[in-house]
């Protein structure tokens, strides 16, 4: 993959049927994949999600309504014939490393070699309030990798004595073929430790989307791994995925960044995006992927939170302006080394009569950023 390609949200609500009329539409705009969130629980608090704020509650009454992924996936790939389907990203925490190494083998069968594991180390919003554990979260991530690799590795029983898992004579007898080839692992790696193992291990590095010399620090580390670990500097795919809004008036572009829907997502991004900006994270502790839990602010503090989000950390970490300027922190990112930008549309969240509109710009923008051969 050596010059830029876009990717697009897979649909995970309902109705059903849209799973597959967006991807056919995804595949016919030009993206070269679509990526699929692993979610209990959405990035919005419910306290937020009422009509007032944005009408789409008066349709949907819960941000909380998600289809599995991998399921989804499956529809998805059934429907099409060119794009990668990928996680973005699910965890082994609460799926169990050789589930993941069963499912991701099953859909490349099921796909012709389109599927692409996304894995990360979880949010706190989908693991602990469903009893699961979130210590020590980046090793068990690379005890999973070990796990899955070594089940793909053989269809003979394997044996692994690992921190977190132990296995005993364990199979799986699903083989690759030339036309189901295993999947490449993604990882969505932003601290020290992940960005190595992205370099050791990984196929891609998927991290959410940050300033573009934020990005070639995180991505140096990650080629530095990689030689560390005796594989080439460019082996791991640079991507970046990040909610977008996109408007081509840049006077709405500022209206709807206020919005709180809009703002609210930034309550996931740590500590150190506020500080860039010299301001604490308005949750204090209770911020970022492995603290924040949505259901769990009350409509007073998710407002108070949302009014101290700086506009610098939406702009760090969301693609947002017109078409001209979202191109523009496209080709930046492109010349830190960004090789594959997932573009998350949530315009329609600030303003539902944007919805036709704001797709129809991204599809004309992938024509532009990422023209095909």
């Amino acid at each position: 993959m050596s010059a830029l390609t876009v990717g697009l949200p897979g649909t995970i609500v309902p109705p059903f049927s849209g799973i597959a009329k967006n991807a056919q539409r995804s595949e016919a705009a030009g993206a070269a994949a679509i990526w699929f969130p692993d979610h209990l629980m959405g990035f919005w608090p419910q306290s937020l999600w009422t009509p007032d704020i944005s009408p789409l509650a008066a349709v949907q009454p819960s941000p909380h309504v998600f289809f599995d992924p991998f399921v989804a996936m499956a529809a998805a790939g059934v429907a099409t014939s060119r794009l990668q389907l990928g996680t973005a990203v699910t965890q082994p925490l609460s799926r169990h490393p050789a589930h993941l190494a069963q499912t991701f083998l099953t859909l490349s069968h099921q796909t012709g070699g389109r599927a692409i594991l996304g894995l990360g180390a979880g949010e706190a919003e989908n693991l602990e309030p469903y009893g699961v554990d979130l210590e020590h979260a980046a090793a068990r991530v690379a005890e999973a990798i070990a796990i899955v690799r070594l089940l793909w590795s053989t269809p003979e029983p394997v044996s692994f004595d690992g921190e977190f898992w132990q296995l005993r004579d364990a199979v799986l007898g699903l083989e690759a073929t030339p036309e189901a080839p295993l999947p490449p692992i993604w990882l969505a790696a932003h601290g020290p430790r992940m960005l190595r193992l992205a370099g050791a291990q990984a196929d891609g590095w998927l991290p959410i989307k940050m300033p573009p010399s934020v990005y070639t620090e995180h991505l140096a580390s990650v080629r530095a791994a990689a030689v560390q670990a005796g594989r080439p500097p460019q082996a791991v795919i640079p991507a970046a995925w990040a909610f977008t809004v996109i408007h081509e008036d840049q006077h709405e572009v500022e209206r709807l960044l206020e919005h709180p829907l809009i703002k609210g997502v930034c309550l996931m991004f740590g500590a150190a995006s506020f500080e860039r900006h010299g301001a604490a994270h308005p949750l204090g502790s209770g911020g970022g992927f492995l603290d924040y839990v949505p259901s769990r602010l009350s409509r007073s503090e998710a407002l108070a939170a949302v009014s101290k989000v700086p506009a610098g950390v939406v702009r760090d970490h969301l693609f947002a302006g017109t078409p001209d300027q979202v191109l523009s922190e496209l080709r930046a990112l492109e010349a830190a080394g960004l090789r594959h930008a997932v573009l998350w549309n949530i315009t329609f969240l600030a303003d539902p009569s944007l919805a036709g509109r704001s797709f129809r710009q991204l599809e004309e923008l992938i024509t532009v950023a990422a023209p095909r051969p």
